[in-house]
C-alpha cells in the first residue's frame, strides 16, 4: 500500500504543476517514477522505458483535466490544436519507435540534457521574441511532428516546446499556455499508444500494458485529475514567476541525479 500512496502523492504534485505551467508534469514524473521503480527492485534494463511509458499514460489524464480548465478560461486556440494534431500523432509514433530501440542509458542521458535545457529556460525566463505569424497547416504539421517526436522521447506533455513556439508566433502567453495544455492531449494519446505497442513483447513487472506500469498510471492519474484543474486555476489568478524558478531548481537537481547515475 505504501507504493500506491507514493504514486498518489506523485500524481498530485505532477498534476498541479502540469496545470499551472502547461508542461504535463513529465519532467518531474520520469525521474521520480524511476526512483520508485528502482526502490521496488524493477530490472534496470526496463525501468527507464517503464518510467517514460507510464509518465506518458499519466499525462493523458492530466492533460484532459488541464485542457478543460484552460478552455473554461477561454485560453485555448482550437485552430492551432486541430492544425498541429496530425503532425503530433506522426511524431509520437516515430518517438516511441526510437525510444524502444535505444538503450536505457541513452534515454536517461538524453532526458537529463533535455531537462537541463528546459530548466534553464524557466530559470532565466528565456522566451523567443514574437517575430512572426503562425504558419499554415503544412507548417503546423511539421512543427507538430517535431514536437511529438521529442515529447514522446522524453515523455513530456509538450508545453516546454510548444509554449516558446507559440510565443514566437505572436500568440499571447496566457493563450500559449492554455493551447499547449490542450496539445498535450494528442501528444499523450499518441505517445501512450506507442509505448504500449512497442512494449508488448518485453518481459516486464506485472501488471503492465506494454511499457505502462498500471499501478503507477492509476495512482498518479487519479490524483492528477483532481489537482491539474487547481494548478490551471492558480496560473490564471496568481503570479507564478517565483514558483517557476523554484521548480526549475528542482528539475536541475533531478536531471543531475539521472545524468550521474547514467554515466
Amino acid at each position: 500500500m505504501e507504493w500506491y500512496a507514493a504514486y498518489l502523492a506523485l500524481g498530485a504534485v505532477a498534476g498541479f504543476l502540469g496545470g499551472m505551467f502547461g508542461i504535463g508534469g513529465g519532467t518531474l514524473l520520469v525521474p521520480l517514477l524511476l526512483m520508485l521503480f528502482e526502490a521496488q527492485l524493477f530490472p534496470a534494463e526496463v525501468s527507464m522505458h517503464l518510467a517514460l511509458g507510464s509518465s506518458m499514460a499519466i499525462i493523458l489524464f492530466t492533460s484532459i483535466a488541464s485542457m478543460r480548465k484552460h478552455h473554461q478560461h477561454g485560453a485555448v486556440n482550437w485552430h492551432i490544436v486541430f492544425g498541429i494534431t496530425p503532425g503530433i500523432l506522426l511524431g509520437t509514433a516515430l518517438g516511441a519507435l526510437l525510444a524502444s530501440s535505444v538503450s536505457p542509458k541513452f534515454l536517461a542521458i538524453f532526458f537529463a540534457l533535455f531537462v537541463y535545457f528546459a530548466a534553464t529556460q524557466i530559470l532565466l525566463n528565456i522566451h523567443p521574441h514574437a517575430s512572426r505569424q503562425l504558419p499554415g497547416n503544412a507548417g503546423l504539421s511539421l512543427a507538430g511532428t517535431a514536437t511529438g517526436w521529442l515529447s514522446t522521447l522524453v515523455s513530456v506533455g509538450g508545453g516546454i516546446i510548444v509554449v516558446p513556439f507559440l510565443i514566437w508566433c505572436n500568440v499571447p502567453l496566457r493563450h500559449a499556455i492554455g493551447t499547449a495544455a490542450a496539445i498535450g492531449f494528442p501528444i499523450a494519446v499518441g505517445g501512450t499508444l506507442g509505448y504500449i505497442v512497442t512494449g508488448m513483447s518485453a518481459t516486464l513487472p506485472s501488471p503492465h500494458l506494454g511499457y505502462v506500469y498500471l499501478p503507477a498510471m492509476l495512482g498518479c492519474a487519479l490524483a492528477s485529475v483532481i489537482t491539474a484543474p487547481l494548478g490551471a486555476k492558480t496560473a490564471h489568478r496568481t503570479n507564478v514567476a517565483l514558483l517557476r524558478k523554484q521548480f526549475a531548481v528542482l528539475l536541475l537537481a533531478l536531471a543531475t541525479w539521472m545524468l550521474l547515475k547514467a554515466i
